[in-house]
């Protein structure tokens, strides 16, 4: 299934329906007076977040959305029915943005969260309602108000605690599929993962938390160089870094250059984005090469605090860098709101 994390809709709520023109015509009752009803609510169209929605999958091939309009008024003051509410499941980290302008109209951050896209239009008066002393019958009714129709763009950024990041081919999809049930592809040749793909890992102790496999950055990621910067902004959501390097591949003499590497993508990016908390897993530690390189970064570095030594492929480090993990998190605040 192709990942969709960008679309442009268009939704439009329902009309009003028209006031009712009529007057009492009753056998017994002389000069009956008017009884035109009120014209029903226009539907509204509602976005709602949904935990079964992953992706904007749904509207690749479906832009435009219209709530049914209210029902007209009838006679003896009956009231038109109201056009249902249009609701639009749409996954938790959906952004919506005015379409024209870019304006956030509004942010997605739980299941179950709404907002009203577009209002249904009021339903027009019927005669009854401008009956007065100077004028009897009134012969006439306000017509239903129109819906509204706007432009949307929806944007999702993924929802997670922890996004692994780094070159590709550093190991991310094999670590994640480690630590957790999911099940991304892994192959011997870079950019196999080209969506982002999450995953639950259950620590021994503490409470579950949520990871991501941010497909691999390369140099100019952030002007759209390999994947691009599509990617790039999921990692917006995160908060915690986990930047897998592969250690085997460390050149002695710049044992740095792919930790640089994706920093400065991700700084030129966003500068918060290079902010924000990390732990480094110098992963392959199973390879021949991966020992001086692992001595190489580290001297480097100046320290070890924050780089741990894993293979994914063995197991080896695992166990510690969940309880690492697990240990980051519970230090960290709430996710702060996103103001992109």
């Amino acid at each position: 299934m192709k990942f969709l994390d960008e679309v442009l809709i268009t939704v439009r709520s329902g009309d009003g329906g028209s006031g009712c023109v009529s007057f009492r015509r009753e056998k017994y009752v002389p000069r009956g007076g008017p009884d035109g009803g009120d014209g029903g609510k226009g539907g509204d169209v509602i976005l709602v977040a949904s935990s079964e929605r992953r992706t904007l999958y749904p509207f690749r091939y479906k832009h435009e959305f219209t709530a049914p309009s209210g029902s007209r008024g009838g006679s003896r003051n009956r009231t038109g029915a109201q056009g249902e509410d249009l609701l639009i499941a749409v996954p938790a980290g959906t952004i919506v943005r005015d379409a024209a302008s870019g304006e956030i109209l509004h942010d997605f951050k739980r299941s179950g969260d709404r907002f009203i896209a577009a209002r249904g239009g009021r339903g027009g008066k019927g005669n009854a309602h401008f009956k007065s002393a100077t004028h009897r019958t009134p012969r006439f009714a306000q017509p239903g108000e129109p819906g509204e129709e706007r432009r949307l763009r929806l944007e999702l950024k993924l929802l997670a605690d922890v996004g692994l990041v780094g070159l590709p081919n550093a190991g991310k999809s094999t670590l994640l599929s480690v630590i957790s049930a999911a099940r991304p592809k892994i192959a011997d040749y870079p950019f196999t993962t080209l969506a982002p793909i999450l995953g639950v890992v259950h620590p021994p102790r503490g409470e579950p938390f949520v990871a991501a496999d941010i497909p691999g950055l390369i140099a100019g990621a952030h002007a759209g160089a390999g994947l691009g910067i599509r990617f790039l902004r999921h990692i917006e959501r995160t908060r915690l870094l986990l930047h897998v390097i592969d250690a085997a591949a460390i050149d002695p003499h710049a044992p740095l250059s792919a930790f640089e590497t994706v920093m400065t993508e991700m700084t030129l990016f966003h500068p918060d984005l290079a902010r924000k908390p990390q732990l480094i897993a110098l992963n392959k530690m199973d390879l021949p090469a991966a020992k001086e390189g692992a001595r190489a970064f580290r001297a480097a570095f100046r320290g070890r605090r924050g780089v741990l030594l894993i293979s994914a492929a063995t197991g080896r480090g695992i166990h510690r860098l969940i309880h690492e993990t697990r240990r980051r998190l519970e230090e960290l605040h709430a996710p702060e709101s996103e103001s992109r």
